[in-house]
């Protein structure tokens, strides 16, 4: 039997005929894989074929072998990833805001190269998120690199921090770049902050990555490791709602007992409920920043939830009702 033209490439392409064309519920017969590799231009007895599935279990490819019917056929049974996997791993990339709409179809093109071609069409069933707004910005992923890059090598950033204009323009937060010790990355509503301590302001900040702008990676080594080491990451993100910033205040919170699970689902089993004195209520302490989106958290709840103290906090919520209602008179 003639060689064919890719012999050498036999095992890489029979690796992918395998992956590609098996799975749990579709098999392959000796015949049908002599013909796909035939299609790469590669010949093949049926005796290498069984050293060459051997090979392919030895390289970790789970190959099995059963009899069905009449005929013995092959499939690739445990693989890297389940099919349930990449699905979850699909629909939090397609609903992220983070990721942008390209970079959400490169990515979801690679996972889909490492399912069998049976189980790639359900992964375009993409998870269907109303009104989803992507970020436009495609160099997140290098500001991304360059952040990470620092904080292994234990060296400052300089970077220009952007907003919105009213005329829908990118913009300068401020005409001064900022210079930071960044610490760590940290996902929030969907959107990637930046962790760091800023020398000058003499605290720790959070900025939204694809904001960052022109990040240079400095010859400067960090400062605000003491600072850090006593940060809690987790608990800084249940404070900030939304990433707002805002004073960190002890409040305390009361809610009829069926809206224990919305405080629970938000600042962790943790947290210490008491009854009230009201009958069916509860209350507890929280830890927060207070500002705009807390409040906002708070009113969207409803009547079945009323901030009991600090009294400066409670002022504060009265004035921005007040306020709201000279807005709508």
């Amino acid at each position: 039997m003639p060689k064919g033209a890719n012999q050498k490439l036999k095992l890489y392409y029979l690796s992918r005929i395998m992956l590609e064309k098996t799975d749990d519920d579709h098999m392959i017969t000796m015949p049908e894989i002599k013909e796909a590799l035939e299609a790469y231009g590669v010949t093949a007895d049926r005796k290498s074929l069984y050293d060459d599935l051997e090979a392919l279990r030895v390289l970790g490819i789970d190959v099995i072998g059963e009899k069905v019917g009449r005929s013995y056929c092959y499939h690739v049974g445990g693989k890297q990833f389940e099919i349930a996997e990449l699905k979850l791993l699909v629909d939090a990339i397609q609903s992220s805001k983070f990721i942008t709409e390209k970079k959400s179809d490169e990515l979801i093109k690679k996972l889909a190269g490492m399912a069998s071609m049976y189980e790639a069409s359900q992964l375009k069933r993409q998870a269907v998120v109303q009104g989803r707004v992507k970020t436009m910005n495609e160099s997140i992923y290098y500001s991304v690199d360059d952040v990470h890059r620092a904080i292994a090598e234990n060296r400052q950033i300089r970077f220009e921090y952007m907003e919105w204009n009213e005329k829908k323009e990118m913009v300068r937060h401020r005409e001064e770049p900022y210079v930071v010790r960044p610490w760590a990355l940290t996902w929030d509503d969907e959107n990637y902050y930046l962790i760091a301590y800023d020398e000058e302001a003499g605290c720790i900040k959070h900025f939204r990555v694809d904001k960052l702008k022109s990040i240079e990676v400095l010859d400067a080594r960090r400062a605000g490791k003491k600072e850090f080491m006593a940060f809690d990451l987790a608990k800084y993100s249940r404070m900030s709602f939304g990433m707002f910033g805002g004073e960190h205040t002890k409040v305390r919170v009361a809610f009829k007992n069926q809206m224990a699970g919305v405080f629970i689902d938000r600042f962790g089993r943790d947290i210490s409920i008491r009854p009230s004195e009201r009958e069916d209520w509860s209350e507890a302490y929280v830890d927060v920043a207070v500002s705009g989106p807390f409040f906002g958290w708070i009113f969207g709840l409803g009547p079945d939830v009323r901030i009991e103290g600090p009294e400066e906090t409670v002022e504060e919520f009265r004035k921005k009702l007040d306020e709201f209602r000279g807005l709508y008179g």
